[in-house]
């Protein structure tokens, strides 16, 4: 056999072995990289452009797509769309830090709690921030603090939120010609708070909702000051879309 023809059968035998190493390294690359692009955001753009890379370079994909990119982003585009609510969640949580800082800011920390809960952001007021022992009548420095509220709920992102504002009283009996039972005076209470907002800072009516405990509603047992002062408050209660819904009445 000439020398010639023995060269051509080596050359015609195949790749070399260690392209098949090289190759499946070169899949796996691949693989790794389609897995970071499934959960990364998408931009089709620079998704092509390493497609593109792979083409010539690596030698697996000249024979046909194995992968159809239009689809891949359009469904990919479905899944990493965020949940109704998760934008909901998140603009609670930034309304509350930005609460709480005006609170630090105003060392009304210790006076206005301000918690997520299930059924959304509650800014729990005591008795003393917005009202005297007994009355309904709003205070006078308290209202700054209604109205940062107000221009914060009138925001954009808060916007479509509907409120409720909640009156409680402790268990201590009152009886007078103004407030015959804690029920007036919690319902009269939560009253007053929203008709400033909508009177004093022209929010929309429809946004609101009241309702009086009395003493019902307790947070603490009353069986001494220090829990009947917790119980004597209004909660304001920026509420989450699905709460509202579940609570709408049916006429």
């Amino acid at each position: 056999m000439s020398r010639r023809r023995k060269f051509y059968e080596e050359e015609s035998s195949g790749a070399p072995d260690y392209m098949m190493t090289y190759g499946d390294m070169m899949t796996l690359l691949l693989s790794f990289f389609v897995l970071l692009f499934a959960f990364s955001e998408i931009d089709a753009k620079k998704f092509e452009a390493i497609m593109e890379s792979f083409k010539g370079s690596a030698g697996i994909l000249k024979s046909g797509k194995s992968l159809e990119i239009d689809q891949l982003i359009s469904e990919s585009s479905n899944n990493d769309r965020p949940a109704p609510g998760i934008n909901e969640i998140e603009n609670l949580r930034k309304l509350k830090k930005i609460v709480e800082d005006y609170l630090s800011k105003n060392n009304l920390q210790d006076e206005i709690l301000v918690q997520l809960e299930d059924r959304g952001l509650l800014l729990r007021f005591k008795e003393n921030v917005l009202f005297d022992s007994g009355k309904a009548i709003l205070k006078n420095h308290s209202k700054t603090t209604l109205v940062f509220l107000s221009d914060l709920l009138k925001k954009e992102e808060f916007i479509e939120r509907h409120i409720r504002i909640e009156g409680h009283t402790d268990s201590d009996p009152i009886n007078n010609a103004k407030y015959p039972s804690n029920w007036e005076l919690s319902s009269i209470r939560a009253s007053n708070v929203v008709r400033f907002f909508i009177e004093e800072t022209h929010m929309s009516p429809e946004r609101f909702s009241i309702a009086g405990y009395s003493q019902y509603r307790p947070v603490a047992p009353n069986n001494n000051e220090k829990n009947k002062a917790k119980n004597r408050r209004v909660d304001i209660v920026i509420l989450k879309s699905n709460f509202e819904k579940n609570n709408e009445p049916n006429y």
